[in-house]
């Protein structure tokens, strides 16, 4: 029984989500700012061995479901592409025409933006 549990605490997830305002604000302060046609990505180094992402679509993007579309996009292709080699904090901010680009476009400015 102890060993079930062992086995259960080591495959935890690393939750890399930015979720407080507070963060946001200050890595829109702090942090460098690289961008592309329809992206903008902030960058500040993190004090912890793990990064750290939040995602940002202002309401001019459309209506909630586009949104989150666009956001569950961006979290899966970060997740999927292991974008994020070093430890920082980042914040994604999605520009206007973000909602209309398909997914393999996204792609494609996120790992030029990464690579920047």
């Amino acid at each position: 029984m102890e060993e079930k549990n062992s086995q259960l605490k080591t495959k935890e997830r690393v939750d890399h989500r930015l979720k407080k305002n507070k963060h946001f604000s200050y890595i829109y302060k702090k942090g460098k700012r690289k961008s592309t046609k329809n992206l903008t990505l902030f960058a500040v180094p993190s004090k912890f061995k793990v990064y750290k992402i939040g995602i940002s679509v202002s309401k001019k993007q459309g209506k909630a479901n586009k949104r989150n579309k666009l956001k569950r996009r961006l979290k899966e292709i970060v997740r999927v592409e292991n974008l994020p080699e070093n430890y920082f904090n980042y914040v994604l901010l999605a520009r206007d025409g973000a909602c209309e680009l398909g997914f393999d476009e996204l792609k494609e400015q996120l790992k030029r933006l990464f690579s920047k």
